[in-house]
This record gives structure tokens, sequence and C-alpha cells, in this order.
């Protein structure tokens, strides 16, 4: 069993910043040939432009089905296949509310994100991707338990949990193993400029006392895109700092 991933072909979303760039980093630092993909180019050509020839920056809306489509074909346009999918690119609730106070258009756009984008992606992927191939989605904490005022965002985590493990079971025979990474509060440009005293909170509600850097979260990614994850599939994975057995 091994880490290396020389000849594997992969793609990242939201993968111009915050985990999803340490996710390229990663992968491209073991061996791969990566697709960046991301809604803001620029970020995505900046990451790509790191490793040359073995990385190209596409613009992607994963909420858009050609989008997910296209970002598929470049890579076997590109690279001549693909092997490893990290389905990253995601949103947050904007404001907090109650279930009965969420406006349908904040609803929609975290569910076109979150979990439409996510099977958008995982349909073209899952459709050309080679024999021995692993999806892993970026899923959070929030697949596993809930929050007050974030119904829409728990809700496209806890159905990207269960479309994962739909996912695992349709593909086991193809052996293409597709897996979920439940995420803890991870210290990203998205938690910039928040309130101190409640970044301080929300490092406490882990065991470990802290928020957990992108790369611990692309380690594990890595791993899951390994072969030393052979036998893994179907699996939520909580990398949460002990979040979750509080």
């Amino acid at each position: 069993m091994s880490y290396a991933l020389e000849g594997k072909v992969a793609v990242v979303t939201g993968g111009g910043s915050g985990i999803g760039a340490a996710c390229v980093r990663q992968l491209c630092a073991l061996g791969a040939s990566v697709v960046v993909a991301d809604i803001v180019f620029d970020n995505a050509t900046l990451v790509a432009k790191e490793f040359g020839d073995r990385a190209v920056a596409v613009e992607v809306d994963v909420a858009r089905v050609e989008d997910a489509e296209r970002m598929v074909e470049t890579a076997v346009a590109h690279f001549g296949g693909l092997d490893i999918a990290v389905n990253n690119a995601g949103v947050g609730v904007p404001v907090k509310a109650s279930v009965g106070d969420t406006g349908f258009e904040e609803w929609r756009r975290v569910l076109d994100v979150n979990l439409d984008g996510a099977f958008f992606c995982m349909r073209a992927e899952l459709r050309r991707m080679r024999k021995g191939g692993s999806v892993v989605n970026l899923a959070s904490v929030m697949g596993a338990v809930a929050a007050e005022g974030s119904s829409s965002y728990v809700a496209s985590k806890h159905a990207l949990v269960g479309l994962t493990k739909t996912a695992a079971l349709d593909y086991a025979t193809a052996g293409i193993r597709v897996n979920a990474v439940g995420a803890g509060f991870v210290d990203t440009p998205l938690m910039a400029g928040r309130d101190p005293e409640w970044l301080a909170a929300v490092a406490a509600s882990h065991p470990l006392g802290r928020l957990a850097q992108p790369d611990e979260i692309a380690s594990v990614v890595a791993f899951l895109a390994s072969s030393a994850a052979s036998f893994v599939t179907g699996a939520f994975i909580p990398v949460d700092g002990g979040y979750l057995a509080r």
C-alpha cells in the first residue's frame, strides 16, 4: 500500500484557496497531475502556476451542470483520464436564522452549491473515472450534528453524506471508492474578520482547543485518494479535533 500518486489525475473544486488549495498542493506533492477548479479563476491560476505543466486552472461554478462536465473533460483532454476527485467547493450560511425565518433564496443558494453542485460534479466524474479511482467529498461535522440557525448548511451536509454512501454502493463493483471527510472548523480565509470572541468560542468547542489548519484536512483527503485507503469506501471520516466526541 502506498500514498504515492504518480501517474494519477485529479480534479479539485474550490481549489483556489483554503482547504482546496491545500489539497491541490498535497496531491501534487505525491505525484498527481491536478485540474484546479474554482469559481474565482485568478485564484485557481495562482495555485496551478506553482506546479507548472502538472496543474491546469479552470473556472468552474459547480452549481452549473455544464461547468462540472467541462471540468472533467479538461482532465481527460489535458492529462489523459481521471483517477481522483475532491469535491470541496461549498458556501456557508450568510446570516444565521431559524428555519421559519430562513429565506428561500438563501436556502436555494446553499443547496445549489453544497448539494446540487457536489451531485453535478460526482455525476460527471464517475462517468469518466478509471477503475481504482477515488472520490472524496468535503462534508463537515455538520453532516453528523446540527447547529442553530444553519438549516440550509446542515441539511446540505447531511444530504452529502448520504449521497456519498449511495455512490459508494453504486460504484463498488467498478473498483471506485467514494468517501466523505467531516471537517471541523478550519482556519481559512472564510474565518477572516470574524468576531474574536466567537472565534475563541469555536476553537474551544474542539477538545484539542483550536481550529484545524487546511493541511490537516488535506492530509486525510490525500490518504483517501491513495491506495493506502484501498479498503475504505462509503465512510464518513471526522477530522474535527474531537468535536463530535463530546
